[in-house]
């Protein structure tokens, strides 16, 4: 993609993003968006065939930077040290959402939440499933993996309808602490077992 295409494609993110944050995406048409960008009809299809086309295409923007691999230094935060533990890893990932916050906060208040945290779980089951080998839990893998993504994509929801008051430090280690993670990071590795209830009592794990 040369520069002029991608000046186009950045200008209908930002026209769509802006007509999110006023009206549900069920009710944003095509010609809506190509006023918001300035642009041609024809150029609009050139880039993208449908609205959901365009939507998932703006999640995956987002996600290709929140889920880069690198954890580069960068202007809001530095997680170039090398610490790549799950925790660091969650907290590179919250920072992004953060960074992110206006395109986010849009499409999750509409319908188009739905399809974006399809999208974001999809790209959380890659993240996750790499630590599956260092999870010491009496439960199939599968179901382990679907517990782990689905209460993280719940806590960034949770989160961002908080208004992203809590940091992303903070947050992350919430989800440590509560989801029990904290076995396959570096940080709390070294602590006690921790105990769950059952009816016999409490049963370490």
């Amino acid at each position: 993609m040369d520069r002029r295409q991608q000046k186009t494609r950045d200008a209908i993110f930002k026209a769509f993003s802006k007509l999110l944050e006023q009206k549900r995406y069920g009710n944003i048409t095509v010609q809506e968006i190509i006023d918001e960008a300035n642009i041609g009809r024809s150029t609009f299809y050139a880039h993208f065939e449908t609205k959901d086309e365009l939507l998932k295409a703006l999640c995956t923007d987002i996600f290709s930077h929140v889920f880069s691999d690198e954890l580069i230094a960068e202007k809001t935060h530095d997680f170039s040290g090398g610490n790549s533990d799950l925790e660091a890893k969650l907290t590179h990932l919250l920072n992004h959402l953060r960074d992110s916050k206006k395109n986010i906060v849009g499409i999750l208040s509409c319908e188009s939440g739905e399809l974006f945290m399809r999208y974001f779980k999809e790209y959380l089951t890659e993240v996750f499933s790499k630590y599956l080998n260092e999870i010491k839990a009496n439960a199939p893998a599968d179901f382990v993996l679907n517990h782990l993504v689905g209460s993280f994509a719940e806590t960034v929801n949770w989160w961002i309808g908080k208004n992203m008051k809590y940091t992303p430090e903070e947050t992350a280690r919430y989800y440590i602490e509560v989801s029990c993670t904290n076995r396959i990071t570096n940080k709390y590795a070294r602590k006690k077992h921790i105990y769950v209830h059952s009816h016999e009592g409490y049963q370490g794990i």
